[in-house]
């Protein structure tokens, strides 16, 4: 039966591979996680005096490099002068030469989110009329080729080995304490904490190619390194590393003083290794909470210690499917019903925790119903929650089979010291012969392994084994996908970000449309602003009637990033006219209604170029300052 079996465990595994290998290389460049939501100058607007500045408002905050934004002319030559910079909340900018002349011009920006993922893109805006471009913006692109694939691979196989680690371990330490001294299962466990080990270096030394140049030469480019060490993933990763030292240390004790301690001096031993186990594997899992998803955004610090059940709950339950199979599969010790009755209680306790957390986990990221379709993320969540469904159906299958198999496994269980004695007894009747002591030895042994070898067989040909067999690869099949499909999602820009800037970006071409009708007497800017604070993006409106010399209407609108009017404590305006060294003349508006405030015979001394400047206040503590220049006059 077993010769029946291996070879088609090998195909099913090669495919299922196959499979992952699939999702991982058509999932494509990381996905920005920050999104640009504005420009100044916006994106396709024509403008009649060449910018001083350009700046780019992200829903997040990004971190910058030296060549993290450019600014090329219709020639390619570049035209930013010295180092991006913080313009204000999450509006970066970068100063370009005086007197530009008239044409198209690109700009290009690499940044990294605030959740570690690299951001990439390209607009082109025009001075004075549009032109023609030999700058293509159609590869700009972050986290893509090969080291991009690489990186991918590597974010998978270090999820695959933290599963197989801690659910491993998880399972002997729980479930099946004999299972400490099978050889098959001490090579799952430390097989697990190889691949993690190896994919964490991995990933920290293809960090800074990855969120750059994303050449394949950077790789091993030592100054990058020691960038990547100052960065919030960087430490994630050096802490991973120096926890699976810890893990190390776990695992020699696990499979060394545990297995040989007698069952009633491994009680506190057990508990020990329960404690120690449950805070290595949680570092572990903080390790990707602090630098991914749950670290930035809304409720970060409840979203960090969800995370962490949510993977640990996942190790639980896949991680101790893996070694199960294995005990069923490649253990020539017989596995007890009481073990596979243990790790149906705790799978099911995880798929309890794992849903739980995945509701929250959800709603976080997507923000409303019209993200699970109309998002990218929404539509990878829907296949991942199809692949949990399928997963939980298929283990309810296996339940049934590990009842069916609980009488069996007992009757094999007693019937195993028979065999001991038996072995025992020709080796004894050996010693007694003296010159003939080593054929009895050889003879013990053969007839010892013909025993094991029937007492497999006879386990193999039973169907209610056989079955539970099939059901738990099955199961493993699923999960491996399902690990594929949870490594894509976690590189893909969540539903409420996209969303949020969709929304962003909407505003910002109704205000472009607006500003472009500037002479029918009136000037409109919008601005992107986040004071840091919960529940603190936003976008302001200012508009200027009739935008001339003398006194003027000005409106000011405030609206959260979905559109809705934003009801915040406090909102100033001051006006600069750089160039004649007026001001800042400073405006506080009324308040009208919920996101709408207004001043009146607002007094315009010169026409020129002036510099809005708006101060929205969110809470007692949170407050930012946005700009932009308009014409007035």
């Amino acid at each position: 039966m077993t010769q029946t079996i291996t070879p088609r465990v090998r195909t099913l595994v090669l495919l299922l591979l196959a499979a992952c290998g699939l999702l991982l290389t058509t999932a494509g460049p990381a996905s920005a996680h920050a999104a640009l939501t504005g420009s100044d100058p916006q994106q396709g607007v024509v403008v009649d005096k060449a910018p001083d500045q350009v700046s780019l408002t992200f829903s997040e905050q990004v971190a910058l490099s030296n060549d993290s934004l450019r600014v090329l002319d219709p020639k390619g030559k570049a035209v930013q002068q010295g180092k991006p910079f913080e313009v204000g909340g999450t509006t970066y900018g970068i100063k370009v030469h005086s007197g530009l002349p008239d044409g198209t011009y690109t700009v290009t920006y690499q940044v990294v989110s605030a959740d570690s993922h690299p951001v990439a893109g390209a607009y082109t805006f025009s001075v004075g009329a549009p032109s023609t471009t030999s700058v293509s913006v159609s590869g700009d692109t972050a986290g893509g080729g090969v080291v991009g694939w690489l990186y991918g691979f590597g974010r998978y196989m270090s999820y695959a080995g933290f599963i197989v680690l801690v659910g491993g371990a998880a399972f002997v330490l729980g479930c099946w304490q004999r299972g400490a001294g099978v050889k098959p299962m001490q090579r799952l466990v430390v097989g697990g904490w190889l691949t993690l080990t190896s994919a964490t270096l991995l990933l920290l030394l293809l960090r800074g190619s990855y969120t750059g140049s994303g050449k394949v030469g950077d790789v091993f480019d030592l100054n990058l390194l020691g960038n990547v060490l100052q960065t919030k993933a960087g430490a994630a990763l050096v802490s991973r590393l120096l926890l699976l030292a810890a893990a190390a240390l776990f695992i020699s004790v696990l499979f060394g003083a545990y297995d040989k301690r007698e069952d009633e001096e491994k009680r506190d031993l057990t508990f020990g290794l329960a404690i120690g186990g449950t805070v290595v594997a949680a570092g572990l899992a903080a390790s990707w909470a602090m630098a991914e998803h749950a670290s930035v955004g809304l409720q970060a610090g409840i979203a960090m210690p969800v995370d962490v059940v949510h993977l640990l709950a996942v190790a639980t339950w896949l991680g101790g499917l893996t070694a199960l199979l294995v005990a069923l599969y490649r253990s020539d010790a017989p596995i007890e019903s009481a073990a596979v009755r243990r790790f149906s209680q705790v799978a099911f306790g995880s798929v309890v925790a794992l849903v739980a957390t995945g509701v929250y986990q959800s709603w976080r990221q997507l923000g409303s119903w019209s993200a699970f379709t109309g998002t990218r993320y929404g539509q990878l969540l829907l296949v991942k929650i199809g692949l949990v469904a399928l997963l939980v159906g298929v283990a309810f299958i296996s339940r049934r089979w590990t009842a069916q198999l609980a009488d069996t496994l007992v009757r094999q269980n007693k019937r195993a010291p028979q065999k001991e004695r038996v072995a025992a007894s020709a080796s004894g009747s050996g010693k007694s012969k003296g010159g003939g002591s080593k054929r009895a030895a050889q003879l013990a042994r053969q007839q010892a392994a013909m025993d094991t070898a029937r007492q497999k067989r006879t386990r193999d040909a039973d169907p209610n084994r056989f079955g539970l067999r099939r059901s738990v690869l099955a199961e493993a099949g699923v999960a491996v996908v399902l690990l594929a499909v949870t490594t894509v999602l976690t590189q893909t820009e969540p539903g409420r970000t996209e969303e949020d800037a969709k929304a962003a970006k909407a505003a910002s071409s109704s205000s472009s449309s607006s500003s472009a009708s500037a002479g029918s007497g009136a000037v409109t800017l919008d601005m992107s602003f986040d004071t840091g604070g919960t529940d603190g993006k936003g976008v302001v409106t200012v508009d200027f009637d009739p935008a001339r010399v003398g006194g003027n209407e000005m409106h000011v609108y405030v609206q959260r990033p979905n559109g809705r009017a934003f009801d915040i404590p406090e909102v100033k305006v001051a006006l600069t006219l750089a160039a004649k060294k007026i001001g800042p003349l400073a405006i506080t508006p009324d308040r009208i209604t919920t996101g709408h405030w207004s001043a009146s015979n607002v007094q315009i001394p010169m026409a020129g170029d002036w510099k809005v400047a708006v101060t929205v206040r969110t809470s007692d503590i949170d407050q930012t300052t946005v700009s932009k220049n308009a014409q007035i006059g």
